[in-house]
């Protein structure tokens, strides 16, 4: 006897006439929105400024790289994950712009979300038949500099166990309201994640049973890997009275 539920046996295949490729009002593809912005020019490393450094990573110039939006088709079971996706969250009835941007870049396929609507859709990739992401293996944080809008990422790298497939979901928020729901009653494995996230981004996960810092001290000022977070450090002392300053105060020899 077959296991398939009636919504399964009826779902018309990816592209097929009938699925959320075809439906009017826009099912399956994000809406038209600006790309989102990550990245800029990097210039040097360590903080060095004019007299270059003893590493030799003064002078380094490295351009933006920002992942262009993907078009369909993404390829291979992209294409798969996208119509289940975007099929099962338009039964749900979330609006078309949940998902702001699908990129594909390096083999690995994201989808941008809206923050308010981040917790259904993992709800989703978990629940739904045809994506089974059970696992959430990973939560981590970016910050792409003071010059990017939205410059904080909240990313999840979800693993489905039953197709052997990963795909990355990502929220982006801006540095004055870096508010982002906790998906801790979806995927109890981002408990810790969430907090490390928010120990040395800043990302506030609303509804965390416990978002407490987990790698800093508790009376810790900042959060130590924002781009703009004084590289700062300690002096380095030696018998004999000999100190190595911080790095962002280390003189250059060449």
């Amino acid at each position: 006897m077959s296991s398939l539920s009636e919504d399964e046996i009826t779902r018309p295949a990816p592209g097929e006439p009938g699925s959320s490729a075809e439906r009017p009002g826009g099912g399956l593809e994000p809406a038209e929105a600006a790309p989102l912005v990550a990245g800029h020019e990097r210039k040097g490393m360590f903080g060095v400024r004019g007299t270059g450094d003893t590493s030799g990573y003064g002078g380094l110039r490295l351009p933006a790289y920002v992942p262009p939006a993907a078009e369909r088709p993404y390829g291979g079971w992209f294409d798969e994950v996208a119509d289940a996706l975007f099929a099962s969250l338009g039964d749900k009835g979330l609006p078309a712009d949940t998902v702001q941007q699908v990129t594909v870049d390096r083999g690995e396929i994201t989808f941008y979300l809206r923050r308010e609507h981040l917790v259904e859709v993992c709800r989703t990739m978990r629940d739904d038949p045809a994506l089974r992401y059970e696992l959430c293996s990973s939560v981590s944080g970016v910050d792409y500099g003071p010059e990017v809008p939205q410059r904080l990422h909240s990313v999840y790298h979800l693993t489905s166990m039953t197709f052997r497939r990963r795909v990355r979901l990502e929220v982006a928020v801006d540095v004055d309201d870096a508010h982002v729901p906790s998906v801790v009653e979806v995927y109890p494995t981002a408990d810790f994640q969430e907090r490390e996230t928010w120990d040395m981004f800043g990302i506030v996960y609303d509804g965390h049973p416990a978002l407490t810092r987990i790698l800093m001290p508790d009376d810790w000022d900042g959060h130590p890997q924002r781009k703009d977070y004084p590289l700062g450090g300690i002096p380095v002392e030696y018998k004999g009275g000999a100190e190595i300053p911080p790095p962002d105060q280390r003189r250059a020899y060449s």
